[in-house]
């Protein structure tokens, strides 16, 4: 097999495992990283089927907080009104992406979009992450702040639905499906951490709903001579994305989105710059 396309195929599957769960679009950058590279496989069968890895990294990850939430459904009022709401969350994408993915991905899948809402989420991002952050202390004399929510389970169903409808906004590439969750859940009054951790557990139904229906519609695009370069794309997308999942909790309580909101803006200013020099 060619080295330069197994290569190729190397920086894309890394590129999605590191880019899916941070709020900075996985699928823009898999848009303009294969654009300037010229990577192109038919019906992005490739680039669909090493979202497996990353599916399967989170779900590696959490499996010991999913089994927990699981054997405690039966006894525990809790954990079943955090499934539900993660269920309420998915709702909205499983129904607009069921109608509408193929027009999206018709007239929306285009790297001057990517450009464009990379962007913009970046400023949108980096409004958010200074003016709806952690709660400061208020002054002994003043009124007492609302607190934001910590804990996921916390989150009530109303909540989980407007996150929910938050997360569509991410069908336009480029947006972040995570980043849309996150600002949608920080606005709805959940801090830092806990809007990234619901937006993990989101990703699950939602990543593992997409990946299906996309590998629905492009089984027969398959072919047995690919099946080294998936391979390779599937345990890079896995191996990437599993740091990503173990760190980025950590890292977003202690200093929040800047970074990512100004890899976004500088990521899509370069793209405009190389598809004006370079088409």
């Amino acid at each position: 097999m060619d080295l330069v396309l197994i290569a190729k195929a190397l920086v894309l599957a890394v590129v999605e495992g590191a880019t899916e769960f941070i709020p900075v679009s996985s699928t823009g950058h898999q848009l303009l990283i294969g654009h300037f590279i010229g990577f192109h496989s038919p019906n992005n069968t490739f680039e669909v089927l090493i979202q497996l890895g990353a599916i399967l990294a989170i779900l590696y990850a959490y499996f010991g907080k999913l089994w927990s939430i699981a054997t405690a459904l039966p006894n525990d009022p809790r954990a079943r009104r955090f499934v539900l709401a993660v269920l309420i969350a998915f709702l909205p994408a499983a129904i607009i992406g069921g109608l509408f993915s193929k027009y999206i991905k018709f007239y929306l899948f285009n790297p001057w979009i990517v450009c464009a809402t990379l962007v913009a989420g970046g400023l949108v991002l980096l409004v958010i992450d200074d003016t709806v952050g952690e709660p400061k202390a208020a002054p002994h004399d003043g009124p007492t702040e609302h607190p934001r929510k910590t804990d996921v389970f916390e989150f009530n169903l109303p909540m989980a639905l407007k996150i929910g409808l938050f997360q569509c906004i991410a069908m336009i590439p480029g947006v972040s499906r995570s980043g849309a969750t996150i600002v949608g859940a920080m606005l709805m009054g959940a801090s830092k951490r806990s809007a990234t951790e619901f937006s993990f557990y989101l990703a699950m139904p939602t990543m593992a709903g997409a990946f299906a229906k996309d590998l629905l519609d492009n089984y027969k695009n398959l072919s047995s001579n690919d099946a080294l370069l998936i391979v390779i794309g599937f345990v890079a997308a896995f191996i990437s994305a599993l740091i990503v999942v173990r760190t980025v909790l950590d890292y977003v309580s202690r200093h929040g989105f800047w970074l990512f909101a100004w890899w976004r803006i500088i990521v899509g200013s370069l793209g405009f710059a190389g598809l004006i020099i370079f088409g």
